[in-house]
C-alpha cells in the first residue's frame, strides 16, 4: 500500500491531528506496565513537533461501555507518562468531542491528548439489536449511530489541518478516529497521511505478501483453527511451508485419524481441516504438523506430563509441541529467507509448556531471515524470550496484521492519501 507519509507534506505552523495506538496495559494503580506502543509512536510524534506543528493526539484504551467517562479507561495516566518521554508537558482534554478551547490554545511545538475516543459509542458506530427490538427499530438505531459516527469524525477533523494515522493496531477498524475522519479532513483540503510506524508496518507486511524472499515460511499457532482459516487460505498462495502449532494442531491431527485424548479440538471443523490439508497438497505447500507432543493430565503447570507421539492417550491433553517437532521446525526455519509468525506453539504462559514456543523463538532469531512477528501472544512470547531485538519486525497490530495477511482491506490505511 503506497501511501503518503508525514515526510511527504509540510506541517510547519499547522495543527496536526494524529491517531495513535496507546491501548496500553495499566495496573490497579493506573500505572503503565508495558510502554511498547507509546515508544513505537515517539518517532512520529517527535518529528511533527520538530517540524514546528502543534499536535493533537487521540487514541482508545480498553473496551469501555461507550456511555461516558470510566476512570479505569482514562488516558490521563498515559498523557502524564508521555510527558516524561517527551520532556515537555502534554496537555489533556477531558472530553474528546468538547476540546475546542484546548485545541485553540495550542501553540506550535505543544501537545494535547484527547480523552479516550471509545467513551463515545459513536467512535465505533455500531448498533446492537437488543432483545425485543423490531427490525424497523434496529434500522432506525443503525441510522442514528451512523449519523453520530459521522458527526464525531467531523468534530475530530475540525481540530486540525492535517491528519496522521500512526495506529496500525486499529487500522482494520472503520471507526470515527481511524477512517471516517479522513472524509472530513479531505473535504477541507487537509492531507491524510501515514506516520512512521504505520509506514514500517505496511512496508514489512507488504513485502512479505507481495515480494517475499524465498523460501517463505509461515508459522501459525494459537488455540483455534476457526480464527486462522482465512489466513491459512491466503498464505497457501504465497508461502513455501506452513508450520502448525498450538491448540489448532489437534483439529488437524484428529482430521488425519489420530487420537487426541482431551486435547483442544473443533469437531465441527474436521471436514474443513481435511479440505485445508488437501488444498495445501494441491498448491505444493509443505504443511507440517507436530510429530510429538507434551501431554498433561490437567491444564495446570503442576500437572503430570509425558512426551508422546501423534496419538494422545485417553484422559490426557497436549499442551505443547514436543522436542522432535521443535527440531523439525527449527530445521525448516533455518533455511528460510522470509518468516511470518502468528500464534504460539503451546501454552507458553505456563513454564512447563513453553519449550515449543521458546524453541521456535530461538530458531527464528538465529535464522537470519526477514522475520515478522504478529499477534499479541506471539509478541508476548518473543518479549518473554529476550530475543525481540533479533527479530526484523514485531507488529503492533495482531488483528490488523492478520487481516493484512488475509488480503483484506484495512479501512484505516485505505482512507489515507496515495502517493
Amino acid at each position: 500500500m503506497n501511501k503518503k507519509t508525514v515526510k511527504d507534506i509540510c506541517v510547519k505552523g499547522k495543527k496536526v491531528v494524529m491517531r495513535v495506538d496507546f491501548n496500553v496495559p495499566l495496573n490497579d494503580q493506573q500505572q503503565i506496565t508495558d510502554d511498547t506502543r507509546i515508544l513505537a509512536a515517539l518517532p512520529t510524534i517527535k518529528y511533527v513537533l520538530e517540524q514546528g506543528a502543534a499536535l493533537v493526539l487521540m487514541s482508545h484504551l480498553g473496551r469501555p461501555s461507550g456511555k461516558g467517562y470510566e476512570k479505569e479507561f482514562s488516558l490521563k495516566p498515559v498523557a502524564d507518562y508521555l510527558a516524561t518521554k517527551l520532556g515537555k508537558p502534554v496537555a489533556f482534554a477531558a472530553d474528546c468531542q468538547k476540546a475546542d478551547a484546548e485545541v485553540a490554545a495550542l501553540k506550535p511545538g505543544q501537545v494535547l491528548m484527547l480523552e479516550n475516543t471509545r467513551f463515545y459509542a459513536a467512535e465505533e458506530g455500531k448498533a446492537k439489536q437488543k432483545e425485543g427490538m423490531s427490525d424497523e427499530e434496529y434500522a432506525v438505531k443503525k441510522a442514528e449511530m451512523k449519523k453520530a459516527k459521522a458527526a464525531m469524525a467531523e468534530k475530530l477533523a475540525s481540530y486540525g489541518e492535517v491528519y496522521v494515522n500512526d495506529a496500525f493496531g486499529t487500522a482494520h477498524r472503520d471507526h470515527a478516529s481511524t477512517a471516517s475522519i479522513c472524509k472530513y479532513m479531505k473535504a477541507k483540503g487537509g492531507p491524510c497521511v501515514a506516520g512512521f510506524l504505520m509506514q514500517k508496518e505496511l512496508d514489512y507486511l507488504g513485502n512479505a505478501v507481495e515480494n517475499p524472499k524465498r523460501p517463505f515460511v509461515a508459522i501459525i499457532g494459537g488455540a483455534k483453527v476457526s480464527g486462522k482459516l482465512e489466513v491459512l487460505g491466503s498464505l497457501m498462495k504465497k508461502v513455501n511451508t506452513i508450520l502448525i502449532g498450538g491448540g489448532m494442531a489437534y483439529t488437524f491431527l484428529k482430521a488425519k485419524g489420530h487420537d487426541i485424548g482431551k486435547s483442544l479440538c473443533e469437531d465441527e471443523l474436521l471436514d474443513t481441516a481435511k479440505e485445508t490439508l488437501a488444498a495445501a497438497k494441491a498448491a505444493g505447500v509443505k504443511f507440517m504438523l507436530p510429530v510429538d507432543n507434551i501431554a498433561a493430565d490437567a491444564f495446570d503447570n503442576d500437572a503430570k506430563t509425558q512426551t508422546v507421539g501423534n496419538d494422545i492417550p485417553a484422559g490426557w491433553m497436549a499442551l505443547d509441541i514436543g522436542p522432535k517437532t521443535v527440531e523439525a521446525y527449527a530445521a525448516e526455519i533455518a533455511g528460510a529467507k522470509t518468516i511470518v509468525w502468528n500464534g504460539p506453539m503451546g501454552c507458553f504462559e505456563m513454564p512447563k509448556f513453553a519449550g515449543g514456543t521458546m524453541g521456535v523463538c530461538k530458531a527464528v532469531a538465529a535464522s537470519g531471515a526477514v522475520s515478522i512477528i504478529g499477534g499479541g501472544d506471539s509478541v508476548s512470547a518473543v518479549n518473554q524470550s529476550g530475543l525481540a531485538d533479533k527479530m526484523s519486525h514485531i507488529s503492533t497490530g495482531g488483528g490488523a496484521s492478520l487481516e493484512f495477511l488475509e488480503g483484506k482491506v484495512l479501512p484505516g490505511c485505505d482512507a489515507l492519501d496515495d502517493k
